[in-house]
C-alpha cells in the first residue's frame, strides 16, 4: 500500500477540490413567476430543511461556475462555464448520477447493495460495497469519490453555519415548475469571510433544497449556479438503480483481504497525518492538513517516471499534483515559508511547499495567519 499517496491525494487533492466545493451549488434562470406562499419564519424554515425525509425524485441539474479556475479536464461541473448532471434517487438511499463531459460520461450508480461509478471515455467500472466510498476516499483520492447532491450539500451548510449568520426568507421563487420559499444566510459582521451570503431555494411542499446561490462581495452575480431545472418528485424507475458493467469494460474494486498489523499501523499513522484540523469557526473557518515534506516531490517522481507530464486523474485515482498546483495557483512566500496560492471567487488555497495546506472561504490574510497554527 502506497502511503505517501493516501495522504497526498486525501490532503492535497481533496482539499482543492473541497475549497472549490463551495462553488458546485447555486440557481439557474428562469425561475418563472414568484408564487403566493403562507408565511413562515427564518427558523422554522431551517428546521424544517434539516429534518425533512427523504423523497424519491429524478431531474437535471444546471450547474453555472464563474470561478475565476481553469477547465479540469474530465470534470466540467467543476470547470467555470454550464454544464448538466442528472440525477435519480429512490428515496431509500438507491442512487443514479450521470455527469456527461464531452463525448464521455460518467456515471455513478448505487443500488443499495453495491456501487458502481463507469467511466465511458476510458471504459473502466469501479465496484465497491454500498456505502463504503466515504470510508474509501483516502485510499482512492477524488475520482473514486461518491457525487454528492445539492439537496446534501445544502442541508450540510445551513447546519454548519445557521448559528453565524443572520438567517431571513426573502420571499418566494419558482424552481424546476415547483413554488420554494428563499432562505438567505448572510455573514454576521463579525465573519471574515469573501462570501456575502448564501441563497437556498426550498421545495414549499417537501422542504428539499431545490436550488443553492453563493454570492460573494463586491458583486451581484453568484459564483457558482446549480440547482433544478427540471424535476419530477415520486417512484423512478426501477432499472435507473440496477448496473451491469457494458462488455468489454475493465472493473476494478478495492482489495479486501485482511490487512497485515504492518499494514494497519502505517495506515492509522497515514490517517493521523491527513485528519484536518479546524482553525476558526462559522464563516471563517479554515481546513488544515499536514503531508509528509518529500510528499509532493515524491509524488511528482511518481508520475514523471510513467510520463505524464500534466495534471489528470487516472483510472487508479493517482493524481499530479505538482502540476495540478501549477496549472491552479500562483507560486508566494512568506514569513511562514513559500508555497502555491490557488484562488477563485468562493475562497482559496495555500499549499506550503513543507505539506502545510490550509483552505476557506476567507481573504489570503487569513490563510497566512491559519498556516502558521498547522500542527
Amino acid at each position: 500500500m502506497d502511503r505517501r499517496r493516501v495522504t497526498v491525494v486525501a490532503a492535497a487533492a481533496g482539499v482543492i477540490a473541497g475549497a472549490t466545493g463551495l462553488g458546485v451549488l447555486a440557481m439557474p434562470a428562469g425561475a418563472g413567476p414568484a408564487p403566493v406562499l403562507p408565511d413562515v419564519s427564518a427558523e422554522a424554515l431551517v428546521e424544517s430543511v434539516l429534518n425533512a425525509k427523504p423523497t424519491a425524485f429524478g431531474g437535471s441539474v444546471a450547474v453555472n461556475n464563474d470561478l475565476g479556475i481553469p477547465a479540469l479536464a474530465g470534470v466540467p461541473q467543476l470547470s467555470d462555464g454550464a454544464s448538466t448532471v442528472r440525477m435519480w434517487s429512490d428515496g431509500t438511499g438507491k442512487i443514479r448520477v450521470q455527469l456527461p463531459g464531452g463525448d464521455a460520461e460518467r456515471t455513478f450508480v448505487d443500488d443499495g447493495q453495491t456501487a458502481w461509478l463507469w467511466n465511458s471515455a476510458e471504459q473502466t467500472v469501479f465496484k465497491t460495497p454500498h456505502g463504503s466510498f466515504e470510508g474509501q476516499k483516502l485510499e482512492l483520492g477524488q475520482e473514486h469519490s461518491a457525487p454528492t447532491d445539492p439537496v446534501t450539500v445544502s442541508r450540510q451548510v445551513v447546519a454548519a453555519i445557521q448559528q453565524y449568520s443572520d438567517v431571513t426568507v426573502d420571499g418566494t421563487a419558482r424552481v424546476a415548475n415547483r413554488p420554494a420559499y428563499e432562505l438567505v444566510l448572510t455573514p454576521k459582521p463579525t465573519e471574515k469571510t469573501v462570501l456575502r451570503e448564501v441563497r437556498i431555494a426550498v421545495d414549499s411542499e417537501l422542504r428539499l433544497p431545490l436550488r443553492m446561490a453563493v454570492l460573494t462581495n463586491g458583486t451581484d452575480a453568484p459564483a457558482v449556479q446549480v440547482g433544478f431545472s427540471e424535476l419530477n418528485v415520486g417512484p423512478q424507475d426501477a432499472s435507473l438503480f440496477a448496473f451491469t458493467p457494458p462488455a468489454g469494460a475493465k472493473v476494478t474494486e478495492p482489495e479486501l483481504e485482511e490487512p497485515t498489523a504492518e499494514d494497519k499501523a502505517a495506515a492509522e499513522q497515514a490517517l493521523t497525518e491527513a485528519k484536518p484540523q479546524l482553525i476558526g469557526e462559522g464563516w471563517d473557518v479554515v481546513v488544515a492538513v499536514r503531508t509528509p515534506q518529500d510528499a509532493l516531490a515524491g509524488f511528482a517522481e511518481q508520475q514523471e517516471q510513467r510520463g505524464q507530464g500534466r495534471p489528470q486523474f487516472s483510472e487508479g485515482g493517482d493524481v499530479d499534483v505538482e502540476g495540478l498546483l501549477k496549472q491552479l495557483g500562483k507560486q508566494v512566500s512568506g514569513a511562514w515559508g513559500s508555497g502555491t496560492l490557488i484562488t477563485t471567487r468562493v475562497g482559496a488555497v495555500l499549499v506550503a511547499d513543507d505539506g502545510r495546506v490550509v483552505a476557506g472561504a476567507v481573504p489570503e490574510q487569513v490563510l497566512v495567519d491559519a498556516i502558521g497554527q498547522v500542527k
